[in-house]
């Protein structure tokens, strides 16, 4: 009996997504729940895992190939799972090592740029290849290109005169490197772009005196942590106060849907936090009945989430109200963009 593995249902405004890893070839044995392929959206990275015990019968495209929600991805033959199972526990390249997942606009950074892949160490979920792993073994290559010809160009003015009419080697380079923008990073500007383009957007700055709530946490923050294995944070009071002052104005609640004023009865407050492809801004749904510690979890578990690229499409899509914090780059103050369809943005 054969099953199928179909390209799940992608978000609203994701048309598609790209393949970025097989995490099997054909006639690996995989596990049911077991990841089969990532997908690479204009957000996250889905994983999509075999919904059955099997053998892998087909696969239909290659890493790198554009994909919409409902294709057809790979075909799983259960009546062959127990016949090659010691074989295919996981996936192997022509060297008889695993294969390490990585994205395509990673795997193209590498080749363009002739590294070798298991020089790399990969600090993504499952020892999964980043950029920013890309880019920290490019700026070490660059570094040390640029060492040998600043000692190479040092001993060739020791040893050679200077030639009238010859120009001569001249230390420190102007080097660059072309990086090509993830599907999210675009994503990003393009968004950013039509919020400045479709809505008028104001700025306010507000005094707050914060120091009843630095002696709040100041005076609570041991018992708190040790009481809920948590400690105890300002963005949670941010979330608490940010859903009082929606109750009391449901017009920056809203959203504008066609001709339409969309107010929402909820409060689903999208937290910015960053991960290793750019920022993204997971959803704390119903901030109104949720406590300080569960908020603070919540924070800390979508901030690993976003570092391990596990975000789901649940995780980020549907929020109302969008808090960002500019002052962990040492902002004092800033004019954040507001995240569309929503209405505002505290920041």
């Amino acid at each position: 009996m054969s099953t199928e593995i179909k390209v799940p249902e992608l978000p609203e405004s994701v048309a598609d997504a790209v393949i970025a890893s097989w995490y099997k070839k054909v006639g690996d044995v995989i596990n049911m729940d077991e990841v089969l392929v990532d997908l690479e959206t204009d957000k996250v990275i889905l994983e999509v895992p075999a919904v059955k015990q099997g053998v892998v019968k087909e696969i239909l495209f290659a890493v790198g190939d554009t994909v919409t929600a409902g294709q057809l991805l790979a075909v799983i033959d259960e009546s062959s799972a127990t016949e090659s199972a010691s074989d295919s526990a996981s996936i192997k390249d022509d060297s008889g090592k695993a294969a390490v997942a990585m994205s395509p606009s990673v795997r193209k950074l590498i080749a363009e740029n002739s590294i070798d892949e298991t020089q790399i160490t990969g600090s993504g979920k499952n020892g999964r290849i980043l950029k920013q792993d890309v880019e920290k073994v490019l700026s070490e290559k660059i570094a040390e290109q640029s060492h040998v010809v600043e000692s190479d160009v040092s001993s060739v003015r020791q040893d050679v005169s200077p030639v009238a009419g010859i120009n001569q080697p001249v230390s420190g380079e102007r080097l660059e490197r072309r990086v090509p923008m993830t599907r999210l990073r675009a994503r990003i500007a393009e968004r950013m772009l039509q919020s400045q383009q479709q809505a008028a957007i104001l700025t306010t700055f507000n005094e707050v005196n914060m120091k009843p709530v630095m002696e709040l946490r100041s005076r609570y923050k041991e018992t708190f942590e040790k009481k809920f294995g948590v400690r105890l944070g300002f963005m949670s009071l941010f979330v608490q106060a940010s859903v009082e002052a929606l109750k009391r104005f449901p017009e920056i609640n809203a959203s504008i849907d066609g001709n339409d004023v969309v107010y929402h009865g909820y409060y689903d407050i999208g937290v910015a936090v960053s991960g290793p492809n750019g920022l993204v801004v997971p959803i704390i749904r119903d901030a109104d009945i949720q406590s300080i510690a569960d908020i603070e979890q919540s924070i800390i578990h979508f901030a690993n989430k976003a570092r391990e690229n596990s975000l789901s499409i649940n995780d980020i899509t549907g929020g109302t109200f969008t808090i960002s914090n500019g002052g962990v780059f040492g902002s004092m103050l800033s004019t954040p963009i507001i995240n569309p369809p929503q209405s505002a943005i505290l920041g």
